[in-house]
């Protein structure tokens, strides 16, 4: 009997072994031919599925897919509400050259405008007026404080959005909103946001308050859309007043927390015509989801009281979108700097394009100064972060780890004289997987306000050199080469 059960479970082992053995091959040939992935990042699936037979299975069904699976709407096929008319408009000008005539003597300038309106057709606005926040707690009383004076609409777009006291105090302002009679609607990523049920929000929804999820869950913790998320921060009140940037919504962003301490991060409040392109990307991500769509947009695109003067671009991209739009503007930015390159971000894994430019541009004489947290709040994002930062001091980079807090800003500055800010980290996820939006600021004035303050974190940062780099340990050394290795999947 005892010989029988064995031979029995014998064959269950082999034909078991076999299946697997074959599912991944199968698997192995899904990703290098079906999904086009970047050669990077199908390498390392294809380690993570055959080193992990089952679970590596699992998880590519999880995460790994590309988006174009799941039947999500594409952009191209979506009217772009309220900007049909400007459209138009910015194109007649500009084929009579009278386009942006007093800032083009700077050509990188000049081409990267180009660039971001004629292939995502992102509107130039010439009256910009930007307030820059650094602080959490600065910028969540001046929301809602403009919250407070709304008269018709607050279109709300989170990634993270808690319902801790930050998260109370900002609803109980849309509840005192939509008492007045002012529309409210809140888009929260699922996944960002996977802590915060459609109950904490009963008050909201039940004075006339829209709340929607992006790609919401099908169970708890688990969507196969989960590697695809809305990462973009944006409000816009009476379509006159646009806040993005890197705050989400939750204590850590306004207090000082036993595990990340000072939070560090950049955040834009603008009026003018500026406006009218987050207004557009808000109504566009929510129209997405398909509930309670918005199909009559002309009272969200009021004429603008803006007196401002600066010049600036909203630059969006995602994965249901043929180009890396963000990713494009990085690189010009990059290859244009003639003098000095400041990046601050919390997450530096790029693909070979970004990591080589900067090689490049230091390799040229150009001054390139990189901060990043000093600690994580992923392990692998980290310890990639890590390594590729490292790298880049070999090649003259002055590389730095802000030490009074956490660093989140995701912000890049070009010879002191024009920048982007926004949610978009230097990292594969940014550049491919998640739904981002950046400000491109091309001001002196404004871009010297943001470097003054990089220099101001620097005094509460230290320089990493390659003698201390070549000091950490062998444990640090291992989990760099694991995160280097499944960097394109973080």
């Amino acid at each position: 009997m005892n010989a029988i059960l064995e031979m029995t479970f014998s064959v269950i082992r082999t034909h078991f072994s076999t299946i697997v053995f074959f599912t991944n091959i199968l698997l192995s040939l899904i990703i290098i031919f079906r999904e086009r992935k970047s050669t990077s990042s199908t390498w390392s699936w294809l380690f993570v599925v055959n080193l992990l037979p089952i679970f590596g299975f699992i998880l590519y069904i999880l995460i790994g897919r590309g988006i174009s699976s799941f039947r999500i709407f594409k952009l191209e096929k979506q009217s772009r509400h309220g900007f049909e008319e400007e459209i138009k408009q910015a194109k007649a000008a500009y084929s009579k050259d009278r386009f942006l005539t007093k800032i083009t003597d700077n050509y990188v300038i000049g081409q990267l405008l180009h660039m971001l309106f004629i292939s995502e057709e992102s509107i130039v606005s010439m009256n910009t007026d930007v307030q820059l926040f650094t602080d959490g707690r600065e910028k969540f009383d001046a929301l809602i404080a403009d919250i407070e004076k709304a008269q018709h609409h607050v279109h709300v777009e989170y990634y993270i959005f808690r319902m801790d006291n930050l998260g109370k105090e900002l609803t109980q302002a849309l509840i005192a909103a939509r008492n007045r009679g002012v529309e409210v609607r809140v888009l929260i990523d699922a996944w960002g946001s996977n802590g915060t049920k459609m109950r904490h929000f009963k008050e909201l929804t039940a004075v006339g308050g829209e709340v929607v999820y992006f790609f919401p869950l099908i169970l708890p913790m688990i969507n196969p859309r989960t590697n695809y998320r809305l990462h973009r921060k944006i409000v816009v009140i009476d379509g006159q007043i646009g806040y993005t940037g890197g705050f989400n919504v939750g204590d850590e962003y306004v207090s000082i927390t036993k595990k990340f301490g000072y939070w560090r991060d950049n955040h834009l409040r603008v009026r003018g015509d500026i406006v009218y392109s987050l207004q557009n990307r808000f109504i566009m991500d929510w129209n997405s989801q398909h509930q309670h769509e918005i199909n009559d947009s002309s009272a969200y695109f009021p004429k603008t009281d803006a007196s401002g003067h600066i010049t600036s671009q909203f630059v969006s991209s995602g994965p249901d979108t043929k180009r890396e739009q963000i990713k494009m503007a990085y690189l010009k930015m990059i290859n244009g700097a003639e003098d000095e390159i400041i990046i601050q971000t919390p997450y530096y894994i790029p693909d070979d394009s970004i990591h080589e430019a900067l090689k490049l541009a230091l390799l040229s004489g150009v001054r390139v100064r990189l901060m990043i947290p000093n600690k994580p709040d992923h392990p692998f994002v980290y310890w990639a972060t890590y390594y590729y930062s490292a790298s880049l001091v070999r090649y003259g980079a002055e590389f730095y780890t802000y030490e009074n807090g956490f660093v989140h800003a995701k912000t890049i500055i070009i010879d002191g004289n024009f920048a982007s800010v926004g949610s978009a980290n230097f990292d594969y996820r940014s550049f491919s997987l998640d739904f981002e939006g950046n400000m491109i600021i091309y001001d002196r004035e404004f871009s010297q306000r943001l470097r003054h303050d990089f220099f101001e974190d620097l005094k509460v940062s230290q320089q990493l050199t390659i003698e201390r780099y070549e000091e950490r340990s062998l444990f640090i050394r291992f989990k760099e080469g694991i995160a280097r290795l499944i960097g394109p999947m973080l």
